[in-house]
């Protein structure tokens, strides 16, 4: 048994006897009442998804998974498609499955993914991943007025972030994976 304040993203727990993978948490510690955990929690057999809220005092049951490091190959009408580089073995996860962290996969990285009776059930990109900004407006002065000033600016994998104004167009930035933010410039 464990504690719900272990919860994380793409841990495997069990929930009305069944496999659940959480795929989003919140940690929420009100200024009255007990603290909580707000997850949404998929299913690892038939892959229905919940809303689940757990109080700090409950508990949770922690089931095992394998851990392997898996190189991304492509995605195809099936999904996505990786390889153990020990074994060769190749392995398929719907677009369901990926999530919103498919817009972080590029050719030939290294990847984890867990593993439940033998099937793959969660990703995991790297935690900070460096990306190039294609396109951005360029700093206008006097844009600084206020502080915190940042623009939108799209990177080589498609996506667009938030970077502060002097970021320009062709720098290398560090994303964090977990927030979609930007970090520091690489």
């Amino acid at each position: 048994m464990a504690s719900p304040n272990e919860i994380k993203k793409g841990l495997v727990m069990l929930y009305n006897n069944d496999p659940w993978v959480v795929t989003e948490f919140q940690h929420i510690n009100p200024g009255k009442g007990a603290a909580f955990v707000r997850c949404r929690i998929k299913n690892v057999r038939d892959g229905r998804t919940l809303e689940q809220t757990i109080k700090v005092s409950e508990s949770i049951t922690i089931v095992a998974v394998e851990y392997r490091n898996v190189q991304y190959l492509y995605k195809d009408e099936i999904g996505y498609n990786f390889m153990d580089p020990a074994s060769y073995e190749q392995f398929s996860m719907d677009a369901s499955s990926v999530g919103d962290q498919s817009k972080y996969l590029q050719d030939g990285m290294t990847v984890m993914l867990s593993f439940y009776e033998e099937k793959p059930i969660a990703l995991q990109v790297p935690k900070k991943m460096t990306f190039v900004i294609t396109e951005t407006m360029p700093a206008v002065k006097g844009d600084t007025a206020g502080g915190n000033v940042t623009k939108e600016a799209t990177v080589d994998a498609g996506f667009t972030i938030r970077v502060p104004i002097f970021i320009n167009q062709g720098e290398k930035v560090i994303v964090n994976t977990d927030t979609g933010e930007y970090v520091e410039r690489a």
